[in-house]
């Protein structure tokens, strides 16, 4: 099982541009073996500490396999809808991870 959490942070102003992106991304996750665990949008008092920047979402996924993931990210349809994410995200962070 391969487990990837993702911090995104927004260009100032993008917000609905990357609901609209995710609205069409987020359906392909379980086509290609995969599950999104949690999406979370953070408020500013669920921060307890921090050091970095605070990302606007915070999703964690799993995919049965690295082939599911790998097609999942290579999705002919998610890459018609990869210039939504390109315009409203400035920047993500992506962890990897195994399921233990």
């Amino acid at each position: 099982m391969i487990v990837i959490t993702q911090l995104i942070y927004l260009v100032e102003g993008q917000g609905q541009l990357f609901d609209e992106f995710e609205s069409m991304a987020i359906p392909l996750i379980s086509k290609n073996n995969g599950r999104l665990l949690l999406r979370v949008r953070p408020t500013e008092n669920d921060f307890i500490e921090f050091h970095m920047d605070k990302p606007y979402e915070i999703h964690l996924v799993e995919f049965e396999t690295q082939q599911d993931l790998d097609k999942f990210m290579q999705d002919e349809e998610r890459k018609k809808f990869l210039h939504l994410k390109d315009q409203s995200v400035h920047t993500s962070v992506l962890i990897k991870g195994v399921k233990l």
